[in-house]
């Protein structure tokens, strides 16, 4: 599938969205919102109308917001909703990053607490550094869907990301999907680093 962000999404808007959906791909609509329940769900109802298979809210917005969520996705699709998963913290920050926001001193600890908080609030998964998701599965279960972002192959940089994993090591530490940006869109042939990303998977424990 793909992901289509915030960049896309401001030059594109919804329609920009749809006219992707058309062509048969699973979008996962990454504009994580977060604010008062009320415009979370209209946004959300939104989101489905596109036809998109994904999307993400903040889970720091609290259990009303992300229940709202889950009630706009419902009123807005024309058919099964769209999955709506909760961003946990974000992976480009570190111990540091968040002792300074005032949310303890360990990222983990927090996951955990808003991964639960997403399950019990009726969302279908959260987004999560892959270096926390086999804590996530031992607390939410096997079918809850862990999204992992910041993965980074070996022979990529990691950039503005701070807990980063490769490939392999986030399908054996239990995440469900991967999200690849940098190592693929900015690769001089983008579909050769996908096929090397696709290979290393292939070649790994649970993706053979």
């Amino acid at each position: 599938g793909l992901k289509l962000g915030l960049e896309f999404f401001m030059a594109q808007g919804p329609a920009g969205v749809r006219k992707v959906s058309d062509k048969g791909l699973p979008i996962f609509l990454d504009l994580k919102f977060h604010d008062i329940p009320n415009t979370v769900r209209r946004a959300a109802a939104n989101c489905a109308a596109t036809g998109a298979a994904m999307f993400n809210v903040h889970a720091a917005g609290g259990r009303a917001m992300l229940e709202a969520a889950i009630q706009g996705a419902d009123q807005g699709s024309a058919g099964s909703r769209p999955l709506v998963i909760a961003v946990t913290v974000l992976t480009s920050l570190d111990r540091g990053a968040v002792t300074e926001l005032g949310l303890g001193s360990d990222p983990a600890e927090i996951v955990v607490r808003w991964a639960l908080l997403a399950r019990e609030s009726g969302l279908d998964g959260v987004v999560a550094s892959a270096r926390e998701a086999s804590m996530i599965r031992r607390a939410c279960g096997p079918d809850f869907l862990i999204v992992t972002p910041g993965i980074r192959p070996s022979w990529t940089v990691a950039g503005d990301q701070k807990r980063v994993m490769t490939p392999a090591d986030a399908l054996t530490a239990g995440a469900d999907i991967l999200v690849v940006g940098r190592p693929i869109t900015g690769a001089g042939s983008p579909a050769a680093a996908a096929a090397r990303i696709l290979e290393e998977l292939a070649e790994s424990p649970r993706g053979s």
